[in-house]
């Protein structure tokens, strides 16, 4: 057998001629009109709402204050603009716009691809459980999966029914006290933060939903300005995002105050002050919800004796942490 390795080695192959290599088909660009154009040709809300998708898929928006697709974003957009019910879409679909008004949805539309913003905070306000809110950067738009379990299954864990002292911890802009004091009118409901500005935006709330004489503020670092007081339930949405998350959070989350959703390395760090000191303002008998979104692991690793329950909401069964007072005397203070 004649061995195909000489003296000089390996023989290599020919070089292949570049005049036989495939030609690469270039990439087609796929059209993005400009609002100058859409104004002029785009008639309809229907128009308005597929030019406004088209707008965000190529812009590579992202999702979760309040949406979680381009056609819902587009829609609340669209309807905000035209001073329309964000429920009730399909009977003015084929409603023609004005030209003014079709300027001033598209120019919204040019802003939310261009500033990268959330809607809330284009429009000043947001919608949780059907109830509207005020909402600017002074606080995280209101989304929190707390608000999910206080009306369709808490009632359940009550050990005596609707709790007569509610605290909301790390109130932000105020969303879930407004819904506890309207989901148990009888209650006291505290609500705390450590944020002026975001307990300013939170005062409007009140005063937009009529509750400045059910609720009340404190302003301060958890349960600093609380003093002694005691609560049949706490509810605490507070900052829990891993250091690793926060690096990757797209445009739209940084637009958010970054010391309302920072949790330090793990995303512990303040869930493990509300939940040392948490005994201390729970009556016998109550209890606290804590969110913790995508933290789960890292909740259990770093509290690996804590005798706790989740709570399932549509998001996933593991994002609600419920707790008792007399776990957490076990846990913090044996």
């Amino acid at each position: 057998m004649t061995s195909r390795i000489g003296r000089g080695g390996p023989r290599r192959a020919p070089a292949p001629d570049p005049a036989a290599l495939p030609v690469p088909v270039p990439a087609l660009a796929r059209p993005a009109p400009g609002s100058a154009i859409a104004v002029r040709e785009l008639v309809t809300v229907r128009d308005a709402l597929r030019y406004a998708c088209s707008r965000f898929g190529a812009a590579g928006l992202a999702y979760g204050h309040g949406t979680d697709n381009a056609w819902d974003e587009a829609a609340w957009l669209v309807l905000w603009s035209l001073h329309l019910p964000p429920e009730r879409l399909e009977p003015v679909l084929d409603a023609r716009l004005t030209t003014d008004e079709r300027s001033f949805v598209f120019e919204l539309v040019d802003r939310r691809c261009h500033e990268r913003v959330p809607v809330a905070y284009l429009t000043g306000e947001a919608w949780l459980r059907g109830v509207r809110f005020k909402s600017d950067a002074r606080a995280l738009v209101p989304r929190s999966l707390i608000a999910e379990a206080m009306e369709e299954s808490l009632d359940a864990w009550l050990p005596d029914g609707e709790p007569e002292a509610v605290l909301d911890l790390c109130t932000g802009g105020g969303s879930l006290a407004v819904l506890a004091a309207l989901r148990w009118p009888q209650a006291r409901v505290d609500a705390s933060d450590v944020s002026a500005p975001a307990l300013a935006l939170a005062r409007e709330n009140l005063a937009l939903h009529g509750l400045e004489g059910r609720i009340t503020l404190h302003h301060g670092d958890l349960y600093a300005p609380l003093g002694r007081r005691r609560y049949d339930l706490v509810l605490t949405n507070p900052p829990y995002v891993n250091a690793g998350s926060m690096a990757a959070l797209p445009a739209e989350f940084r637009a958010e105050p970054a010391s309302a959703l920072a949790g330090g390395a793990d995303g512990m760090a303040i869930v493990a002050r509300i939940l040392a000191r948490g005994a201390r303002h729970l009556s016998p008998r109550g209890l606290m919800l804590v969110e913790i979104g995508h933290e789960a692991a890292h909740f259990e690793a770093a509290f690996p004796g804590l005798e706790f329950t989740y709570v399932p909401v549509t998001a996933g069964d593991d994002q609600l942490v419920l707790v008792g007072r007399e776990a957490l005397e076990r846990a913090f203070e044996p």
